[in-house]
């Protein structure tokens, strides 16, 4: 897309050669009067440099949520403000390439999310350091509040390794009433259906083939690569689980999700926790209320 400054530069250009301004506006398509305005305000470096360096420090994170970042920062300022240098300086983040257009066959109802800590999704993902030698992430993580409860690297995960993570978190919070994963063997191992049978813990599969019916599993996972793993190169797989750990810290404490109305998922578990403790002072608050005569 071409933009405004660009094609004014261009009028500017074709009158070096002779071409009138409102023939070179015709050419390029530009309305003299666009092409003839003046912004009144001084451009703010300050501003774009902050924008900017948010930006190049996130480069997988759009205008939004750079606004959200700086709102959180204390700034008080208009989306549109960050748009216009988002344009300015071509800050746009490359869309991916549509592949065609999937077509879903009916799927069995799976369970949804209704508080923090009932359903977790868990899966893994794929890298390699700089060597060249494989690397294999466990994600654990709360459907609910979008958190990241766990990232564990390693070269190869047994299903009895992926039990002491689950063990492990669960001994922190207390385990869910539903796990959802796909069919991975390590997942429908023997040894996991029993941890989940001995703490009341419900499997929700995904069918095979249908990585929509973990799609919040699906979305944290690629958020994790886009940025994080492409980001980085390891040195071995304990580098690797510094910085996921690291990473993994800051998607929950500092990075704003457009899902959660750009709070943080450790804001959002709060403000839900904070909104349950009204409803029950309210509910208890009318239990006490004496009841109406009748007549």
């Amino acid at each position: 897309m071409v933009t405004v400054e660009r094609k004014r530069e261009a009028v500017v250009f074709l009158k070096t050669k002779e071409v009138s301004e409102r023939r070179s506006c015709q050419l390029i398509f530009l309305a003299r009067s666009t092409c003839q305005y003046r912004i009144g305000r001084e451009p703010d470096e300050e501003f774009e440099s902050q924008v900017k360096e948010l930006a190049f420090a996130h480069p997988r994170y759009g205008y939004r949520r750079v606004h959200a970042l700086l709102k959180r920062g204390g700034q008080k300022l208009n989306r549109k403000r960050v748009v216009r240098v988002w344009r300015k300086f071509g800050l746009q983040v490359p869309r991916p390439k549509k592949t065609g257009k999937r077509v879903r066959e009916s799927q069995p109802v799976m369970p949804k999310a209704t508080r923090p800590n009932e359903i977790w999704t868990y899966d893994f993902v794929f890298d390699r350091d700089a060597a060249g030698r494989r690397l294999k992430l466990l994600t654990l993580m709360d459907e609910f509040t979008g958190e990241g409860l766990a990232i564990r690297v390693g070269r190869s995960f047994k299903s009895l390794q992926v039990k002491q993570v689950l063990r492990e978190i669960g001994g922190e919070r207390g385990y869910p009433q539903f796990l959802r994963s796909d069919n991975g063997s390590e997942f429908i191992a023997g040894i996991i259906k029993k941890f989940l049978a001995e703490n009341q813990i419900q499997a929700a599969y995904s069918e095979p083939g249908s990585p929509w019916q973990n799609g919040k599993g699906e979305s944290f996972n690629g958020k994790f690569r886009d940025e994080c793993l492409r980001m980085e190169i390891f040195g071995n797989w304990r580098e690797a689980a510094v910085i996921a750990e690291k990473w993994r810290k800051f998607y929950n404490g500092e990075r704003p999700h457009s899902s959660l109305d750009y709070q943080t998922p450790d804001e959002f578990k709060r403000d839900w926790k904070k909104r349950q403790r009204l409803i029950k002072a309210a509910a208890a608050d009318d239990a006490r209320l004496p009841a109406e005569p009748e007549f």
